[in-house]
């Protein structure tokens, strides 16, 4: 059975950094401020590794199967009808975004980073609460 608490604890982390990045972004300094691109870039990354471990969580405590990569994971979620379609496309795409920080496989276009400060913040949040929900019932 999934432990309520420990993945509480990383929904909190996810709106922790949701919240920080909405306070603290430039989103207009990313392209031009080295630093503002890195914070965003590992803020981000710390928020999708957040909903990777709750995730990870639950797919080994419900034995949803055995993802063999970390986009799996949301697919897993979906299957189960943890989480709808859209929305695990869109985990699905921040894991890959996660992927491409942690390692390094390319440089992160600053343009991408604007568009999820932007635009997809609530991608994560919708995601917090979808898993609560689904905690609750």
């Amino acid at each position: 059975m999934t432990d309520p608490e420990l993945i509480a604890k990383q929904l909190a982390f996810i709106e922790t950094m949701v919240a920080d990045l909405r306070r603290l972004a430039r989103p207009d300094s990313i392209e031009t401020d080295l630093r503002e691109e890195r914070f965003v870039a590992h803020t981000l990354q710390m928020a999708a590794q957040a909903a990777l471990d709750a995730a990870s969580h639950i797919v080994s405590d419900e034995r949803l199967g055995e993802p063999q990569t970390y986009r799996e994971l949301f697919a897993l979620l979906q299957a189960a009808g943890w989480l709808p379609a859209d929305l695990s496309a869109r985990m699905q795409a921040m894991a890959g975004f996660r992927n491409l920080v942690v390692h390094g496989y390319a440089k992160v276009d600053p343009r991408i980073l604007q568009d999820i400060v932007l635009h997809r913040l609530d991608d994560l949040l919708e995601y917090v609460e979808t898993i609560r929900q689904r905690l609750a019932s």
